[in-house]
């Protein structure tokens, strides 16, 4: 994970929290929640301050949430329900562990080179039939945005050949644009898969 990135979210967790709380509870996580075994374990891959991972734990989920920036971690870690520990993507070495994996808006801070590995542990970490949400910013390439954040951008061909590769059956793909930390609205893919 890019260090700039974590700096930037370690600094300004509390605006994220903010930006990041008008949109929930969306569908895509109620489809999720709802496509999970009741009581199921989950894991919220780059939880940032913790919303997502709230909601599930609310709704009766158990909830893992990880996040490489400390001050997210810290925010995620007083939501009931939801243990969080700071870790990156390469720490994720559970086997058969989860019912679902949620990477919603993280996923995409990772070098485009990684993807390809990243969603190998993602694979392997998800018991058999297991759930899989993950939504990136569409475009090419790879930059940085205006506050510094590194980007990986990704078509939707390009996506679904990536999840096609490590394994996962593609269910529901939606498309959408918000605008973000930065201020920027920007277009967006998410993509709900089992494995």
């Amino acid at each position: 994970m890019d260090e700039e990135t974590i700096r930037i979210y370690d600094a300004r967790a509390e605006d994220y929290a903010q930006v990041t709380a008008a949109d929930a509870p969306g569908r895509l996580l109620r489809d999720f929640i709802t496509a999970v075994p009741t009581g199921g374990r989950v894991l919220d891959l780059g939880c940032g301050p913790g919303i997502d991972a709230g909601l599930m734990a609310q709704a009766g989920l158990q909830v893992d949430a990880v996040d490489a920036s400390a001050e997210m971690v810290a925010l995620a870690d007083q939501r009931p329900g939801v243990s969080a520990r700071q870790a990156t993507f390469v720490d994720l070495d559970a086997e058969a562990a989860y019912h679902g994996i949620w990477a919603n808006f993280s996923l995409l801070h990772a070098p485009r080179n990684d993807m390809p590995r990243h969603l190998a542990a993602i694979h392997r970490a998800l018991k058999p039939g297991g759930r899989f949400h993950m939504a990136v910013k569409t475009g090419e390439g790879e930059k940085r945005d205006s506050i510094g954040r590194y980007y990986s951008y990704y078509t939707e061909p390009e996506l679904m050949r990536l999840l096609q590769d490590a394994g996962f059956t593609a269910t529901k793909i939606v498309h959408g644009s918000d605008k973000g930390l930065d201020g920027v609205v920007a277009d967006w893919i998410s993509v709900a898969s089992h494995a």
